[in-house]
């Protein structure tokens, strides 16, 4: 259930992106411990993205969203950002800055809606993550 979005130039071969997809797949399955991790790249031209309103000011920073539930341990967090941050660095070196890499955590209560229904009303995810938050 958890989704991964990766904005970035373009110009990665598919090898890289398939290590990078398990790479970024493992620390967030490692994190949540719940199946169903995806994971969408959308890669930018890089006369398509300004910084300051300036086109081409730097080599491109990726930008990455977690869409995920609620996860109150900051160590788990740490981890999983940092094993994403190693990932996206391997995979787009010399393309992007990727000392600057951004990953923006969405965290959602259980009683948001997910897959049509609460994941409140969910035995199995509620029991999980209490398991996984204390």
């Amino acid at each position: 259930m958890p989704q991964f979005f990766i904005e970035a130039p373009t110009g990665i071969g598919d090898e890289a992106k398939r290590r990078m997809m398990r790479e970024v797949t493992a620390a967030i399955d490692h994190a949540y411990h719940i199946p169903d991790v995806r994971i969408w790249l959308r890669e930018w031209p890089v006369n398509n993205v300004a910084q300051d309103g300036r086109l081409n000011a730097e080599p491109m920073r990726p930008l990455c969203f977690l869409e995920a539930p609620e996860l109150s341990n900051l160590d788990a967090k740490r981890k999983m950002a940092e094993r994403i941050d190693a990932a996206i660095a391997e995979a787009y070196a010399g393309l992007a800055n990727t000392d600057q890499t951004l990953i923006l955590m969405n965290h959602y209560p259980l009683q948001n809606a997910w897959a049509g229904r609460l994941q409140a009303d969910n035995p199995e995810l509620v029991e999980g993550m209490k398991q996984l938050n204390g």
